[in-house]
C-alpha cells in the first residue's frame, strides 16, 4: 500500500492575522539612532565638566584628568562667586526679565485680540499686524545704534529701564503672531453669545478669549523670558556701572577678573544658567507644545 504525502500550504499574505497585515513594516535607521546618541554625547559631555569643575579646587583642576570627578569636591568656588556681587546681579537680571516680560505679553495679547476679533470699525487695528510681522525679520545687532541714539536722547542709558524698553520691543512681534494663532481658533460662536449676554469687548477679552488661551499666554511668557534673561548685546552696550549689570555680562567680566581661576569661572557660569534651567525644565512642554502649535497654521 503506497503513502500519501500530503504538504502543508504556504500561508500567503491573503491568509495571515488582521493584525499582522495592518501592521506597518518596522525599517530601523540605524544612522539616525547613531546621529542621535553623537549629538546626545557632544551636548552632555560639556555640561557634564562644567559641572564637576566646578566643584574642584584650582589646584586639583591642573593635577588630575578634566573628565575625572572631583575626590575632594568643595563649594568654595561658589561660595566666591556669591561674595562677589552675584546677588545684585541676580536681582538686576530679575527686574529686568519680569519688567519686561509683563508688559510685553500683556500688550501682545491685547493687539492679537484686536487683530483677529476686531469689528469692521478696526480695520486698521487689524492692518497693524503686517507692522508686527515686520519685526520679525529685524535682527537685535541691526538696531544697536539706534537704540543707543534714543536711550542718550531720553536721558536713561546706564540704567535698567534702558534694557527693558527695548526688550519689550522686541519681545512682541513673536508674541502677537503665537497669541493670535490661538485666538483664532477660538470658536466665534463662543464671542458671539458673550456679546448676546450684555458682556463687554473688554469682559469677553479677560473672561473668555484670556482662559482659553492661557497655553499660549504660558508659551510665550517662557520663551520671553528665556530671551531677555540671557540678552548680553543690550547690557552691554547699555550700561556702564558695575551695579547695573545683569548676569550675562557679569558672567563676561568675571571671566576677564579670574580668568586664571577656570573652577571659579565654572562656578559662575552653573549659577548664571541655573535659574533658566530650572524655569525651561518646569514649563518646557508647555513652551514646545504651545510653539508647534502657533506655528502649524
Amino acid at each position: 500500500m503506497g503513502t500519501t504525502l500530503t504538504t502543508r500550504p504556504e500561508r500567503t499574505s491573503t491568509h495571515r492575522p488582521r493584525h499582522e497585515r495592518d501592521a506597518p513594516a518596522r525599517h530601523w535607521n540605524w544612522l539616525a539612532g547613531a546621529t542621535g546618541w553623537l549629538w546626545l554625547v557632544v551636548v552632555v559631555v560639556p555640561i557634564y565638566w562644567i559641572v564637576i569643575t566646578s566643584f574642584k579646587t584650582q589646584s586639583n583642576y591642573y593635577a588630575m584628568n578634566p573628565l575625572a570627578p572631583p575626590t575632594e569636591p568643595t563649594l568654595a568656588n561658589y561660595r566666591m562667586v556669591i561674595e562677589s556681587d552675584f546677588v545684585l546681579y541676580f536681582v538686576n537680571s530679575l527686574i529686568v526679565t519680569v519688567g519686561a516680560v509683563i508688559p510685553a505679553v500683556g500688550v501682545s495679547f491685547m493687539a492679537a485680540y484686536a487683530i483677529v476679533r476686531g469689528s469692521s470699525s478696526g480695520r486698521f487695528i487689524r492692518s497693524v499686524n503686517s507692522l508686527f510681522l515686520m519685526g520679525l525679520a529685524i535682527p537685535l545687532q541691526a538696531t544697536v545704534i539706534p537704540i543707543y541714539l534714543i536711550i542718550i536722547r531720553l536721558h536713561l542709558y546706564d540704567t535698567l529701564l534702558a534694557m527693558i524698553l527695548p526688550s519689550i520691543a522686541f519681545a512682541i512681534p513673536l508674541s502677537v503672531l503665537v497669541l493670535s494663532n490661538f485666538i483664532r481658533d477660538v470658536p466665534r460662536e463662543l464671542f458671539e453669545s458673550m456679546r448676546m449676554d450684555g458682556a463687554t469687548e473688554w469682559g469677553t477679552l479677560w473672561r473668555l478669549a484670556f482662559p482659553l488661551s492661557r497655553p499660549a499666554v504660558v508659551t510665550v511668557t517662557i520663551y520671553n523670558a528665556l530671551t531677555i534673561w540671557n540678552n548680553f548685546l543690550l547690557p552691554l552696550i547699555l550700561t556702564q556701572s558695575p551695579d547695573k549689570r545683569t548676569l550675562p555680562l557679569a558672567l563676561w567680566s568675571f571671566q576677564g577678573q579670574y580668568s586664571i581661576n577656570v573652577p571659579a569661572v565654572l562656578a559662575s557660569v552653573v549659577l548664571t544658567t541655573l535659574p533658566i534651567l530650572t524655569l525651561y525644565v518646569v514649563g518646557r512642554r508647555q513652551l514646545l507644545s504651545g510653539l508647534m502649535a502657533g506655528f502649524s497654521k
